[in-house]
């Protein structure tokens, strides 16, 4: 992996494709691998630059906390440290979060933007889905033994039989403690996010079996955004990057593409 340093953090990144840039910023859980299936996909038509956030795989980062601000403020400066004036971004659950406060920090570094089965920043994931979120904290008390029923929470129970391995991801041995809690703090400190003036292009996509974020909480994203599209991909649960790849890039790149003589 290539990796660019900005304030402190040493970001890990993939470059792949060619094309117009766009950056994939990925979940809570996971890292940069969460789109190997995409990536390539993708790269048929744009330059796409996948990467570990703070605490994510190759990223190095000081074991201080940080906020969903400073990780935006991260895609910012990879974004700029590129070479580019702005890209398309790609965010998916809590990189849709990430990528919300970008479009409200930093509205100039976004071409188009992608928020993908996540919802609106400085709502309670207990007022999202208020039955589904605390099961989670009840089986994260020990990801070892409750590995499985958190992955249904992220996946179809047929695709994880066939796909057993991706049960590994919520064992949580990626991370250490400090990793952990760094991460698991982020939602609970407020940030500003306002939308309402950011008029780029936007697609909301959700899969149509998400068991984690209703499908209701990502379009309502809609009321904030001048500039909107909606999209669910049938049959998918949380994690379409990895369930649907195919399927996620015919999306984004058709909204990509109808989209280019947008100012």
């Amino acid at each position: 992996m290539q990796s660019f340093e900005s304030n402190g953090v040493v970001t890990a990144f993939e470059k792949t494709g060619h094309g117009e840039p766009i950056v994939l910023l990925h979940g809570g859980e996971a890292d940069h691998s969460m789109f190997d299936g995409l990536a390539p996909v993708l790269a048929a038509n744009f330059t796409v630059i996948a990467y570990d956030q703070r605490d994510s795989g190759a990223t190095r980062n000081p074991p201080s906390a940080y906020s969903l601000a400073d990780l935006a403020d991260d895609a910012a400066a990879l974004i700029m440290g590129l070479g580019y004036d702005r890209a398309h971004v790609f965010g998916t659950s809590l990189g849709g979060q990430i990528a919300q406060v970008l479009a409200a920090r930093h509205p100039g570094r976004i071409d188009r933007l992608i928020l993908s089965s996540t919802w609106k920043v400085n709502r309670s994931p207990l007022d999202v889905n208020a039955d589904v979120f605390r099961k989670l904290a009840s089986y994260r008390a020990d990801t070892i033994a409750n590995a499985l029923k958190i992955a249904e929470f992220f996946f179809p129970p047929d695709f994880l039989r066939a796909r057993p391995e991706l049960i590994d991801i919520f064992r949580g041995s990626g991370r250490d403690d400090g990793q952990k809690a760094r991460r698991g703090a982020l939602l609970a400190q407020p940030v500003d996010a306002d939308l309402t003036s950011f008029d780029r292009p936007t697609l909301l996509l959700a899969g149509g079996d998400d068991r984690l974020i209703p499908n209701p909480e990502t379009f309502a994203l809609a009321r904030d955004l001048a500039c909107v599209e909606t999209r669910i991909i049938a049959g998918v649960g949380h994690v379409a990057s990895i369930q649907a790849p195919e399927r996620v890039a015919e999306a984004v790149t058709a909204f990509l593409n109808s989209n280019k003589k947008a100012a």
